[in-house]
């Protein structure tokens, strides 16, 4: 079995498969160090992102030089990934999503020295509904961040537009080593 199988997006269990417990984690999102390759200034990453822009359909991030977004994600606090939500245009959205847990510093020059995570295939009816898409749980049990490597769109363009992208999953109860108290031998 390779280690990059491939998930079908609309095979994958959608929103009635996400548990009462999981939760949208954009308040854990680490907003000082997001960053995003490839993008057109002009439509930034913070459009499909945040919390009110992601719900605009006029709001997207887009690509730039070519089809190809990489976007850096980091969580202020350890999470389990669940699931991952993306929507976009029926044309320019994206297809082929690459999530890599806990990978800082990646470019485009070396995407692919690194076996993903998890790869997701949106079909173009599934980018345009923005439903969400189960992970492999198992690869996002500890994650600091997440990189998404948006490698082409539904066309086949020049420009990938998305209009959100959203994680459900939970925190991880960290022991806060402090509040411990250290037990004496009588």
């Amino acid at each position: 079995m390779s280690s990059t199988a491939t998930a079908t997006a609309t095979a994958a269990p959608t929103a009635s498969a996400i548990q009462r417990s999981q939760v949208d984690l954009v308040d854990f999102i680490d907003w000082s160090g997001v960053e995003c390759l490839n993008q057109n200034s002009a439509h930034s990453i913070a459009n499909a992102l945040k919390q009110g822009y992601r719900e605009d359909d006029g709001l997207n991030v887009e690509s730039d030089a070519d089809e190809q977004l990489l976007v850096y994600i980091p969580f202020l606090q350890v999470v389990k990934l669940h699931s991952l939500a993306v929507k976009g245009p029926e044309e320019e959205g994206p297809k082929t999503v690459k999530l890599y847990s806990n990978r800082e510093h990646m470019g485009f020059s070396n995407v692919n020295d690194f076996p993903p995570s998890d790869t997701v295939e949106f079909s173009a009816e599934n980018i345009q509904a923005g439903k969400p898409v189960v992970l492999k749980y198992v690869k996002f049990q500890n994650v600091r961040s997440v990189t998404i490597f948006i490698e082409d769109n539904q066309s086949g363009g020049d420009v990938t537009k998305v209009q959100k992208i959203a994680f459900f999953g939970t925190t991880v109860e960290t022991t806060d080593m402090k509040g411990l108290k250290k037990i004496e031998d009588h």
